[in-house]
């Protein structure tokens, strides 16, 4: 028998479904933001924490530490056929900063209010961590296997790109995916409700690639009371400008195609994709998500120059998040530097591949039958995700990657929003719906 930090007592008879909740709240405790520097309190507590729930039920996990307090918690679940090839299960501890006073609820309380789990996490992505310890324990207490070997990861460091953590594992410890060929792992299969005949479950099957760039003026310094024609800031500020505001063309891609034919088809209207503003009003808190994948995108998103009011500076500086999506790297970047100009040196913080697999298989239809078993009016759709994940490093080993954290949601909540959003929060009910989707799909797969 043990304590959780929430104060809930586990033992061998509580079910996935049971602590699933205590479990989210436990994580959500355990500050892991991550500010890209090392200057946060690192994922080693977390870490922890999840070993130690995996031991209490057989497992024997390692935790890997790429960097003072970046660590990273692996473990290996033989199931009943040891031959076929291995899944990974793929999470991450980390999460985005979080200022407390913006927020109705503290970001590292995991209260419990409206019926929701809130926190810094709570949907990105301790609650898939949750739901799959939860899962893992009870399988592992009643003494389940999976029909084939299991590899769970639970990560650090994937705000910040992944390289203190996926990408050290691919690149350090490749052996310890020995056998997988296929993975799930965040930002898929939660729903969007149509009417009352009709819930689709978007699965990922594709994501943006990345550029974050730094964009970078020199120019002549000079006292700022002098006129001046070669202003850093003026030439960058132009340039931020033209970005900021360009509408980069539709690219309808072969997963966004088969997402908008399947809303077409639910919806019962016909989708122009060069005319989507009426759809996606229709759709709610995911059209931010769904919206961003018809084409490529580069936000402005830090500005900095001068350390004087009365001296313009010799160089000023600013950063992008670029998104692009799989196949258009090339035009986008063509794209980038015809809209910045000669005067603006670009150059790469951190890259990374666009990723796209095909929505079928025996997975695919693991995840389908999941779902409609716990849903009726469930149906399964593909869709591209404007960001990325882990997924990316685990793709250079051969290993098919799907997002499938599944998530049963009221209409009325703004998913997308919940994303480094204030007041994160995932609903008590999705967290158990998850559990059960879940335990189904790993009878299944």
């Amino acid at each position: 028998m043990s304590e959780s930090l929430s104060g809930a007592t586990t033992t061998g008879t509580v079910r996935g479904e049971d602590e699933v909740v205590d479990l989210c709240r436990d994580l959500i405790r355990i500050d892991t933001s991550n500010y890209g520097d090392h200057s946060g309190p690192g994922e080693r507590a977390a870490a922890e924490y999840v070993a130690e729930k995996l031991a209490e039920v057989g497992l024997e996990p390692k935790i890997f530490e790429s960097h003072k307090g970046r660590a990273s918690t692996v473990a290996r679940i033989e199931g009943e056929d040891p031959s076929r090839p291995a899944l990974l299960i793929h999470g991450h501890t980390d999460v985005v900063p979080a200022n407390a006073e913006d927020w109705t609820h503290h970001p590292f309380s995991g209260e419990i209010a409206d019926d929701c789990v809130w926190g810094r996490g709570a949907v990105d992505m301790k609650d898939m961590d949750a739901m799959t310890l939860a899962v893992v324990r009870d399988r592992l207490r009643s003494g389940r296997k999976p029909p084939r070997d299991i590899v769970l990861a639970f990560l650090a460091d994937e705000e910040a790109g992944g390289v203190y953590g996926a990408r050290h594992l691919v690149d350090n410890h490749p052996g310890l995916f020995e056998g997988v060929t296929e993975a799930i792992g965040e930002v898929g299969g939660f729903s969007f409700t149509v009417n009352e005949q009709l819930r689709l479950y978007l699965i990922e099957t594709a994501q943006k690639g990345m550029h974050w760039m730094r964009l970078t003026v020199d120019g002549t310094a000079g006292h700022g009371s002098m006129t001046n024609n070669d202003n850093a800031i003026t030439e960058l500020s132009e340039a931020v400008g033209r970005l900021g505001r360009h509408k980069f063309p539709v690219r309808v891609t072969k997963t966004v195609r088969s997402f908008l034919d399947e809303l077409s088809d639910a919806l019962g209207t016909p989708l122009d994709p060069e005319n989507m503003d009426e759809t996606l009003a229709k759709l709610g808190g995911i059209a931010k998500i769904i919206g961003a994948t018809l084409q490529n995108t580069a936000a402005p998103t830090m500005l900095n120059a001068g350390y004087k009011v009365n001296v313009i500076p010799g160089q000023a500086t600013a950063h992008v998040d670029g998104r692009f999506l799989p196949g258009l790297e090339d035009e986008f970047l063509a794209d980038l530097d015809r809209i910045l100009g000669p005067r603006v040196k670009r150059e790469d913080v951190h890259a990374d591949k666009a990723l796209e697999t095909s929505f079928d298989g025996a997975l695919v239809d693991a995840m389908q039958s999941a779902l409609k078993a716990e849903d009726p009016i469930a149906r399964a759709v593909p869709y591209c995700l404007s960001g990325g994940t882990d997924a990316k490093s685990f793709d250079d080993l051969g290993i098919r990657c799907f997002g499938f954290a599944p998530l049963r949601l009221p209409p009325e909540l703004d998913f997308a929003g919940m994303f480094h959003g204030v007041d994160e929060r995932v609903p008590v009910d999705g967290l158990k719906f998850g559990v059960r989707v879940l335990d189904r799909f790993l009878d299944a797969c």
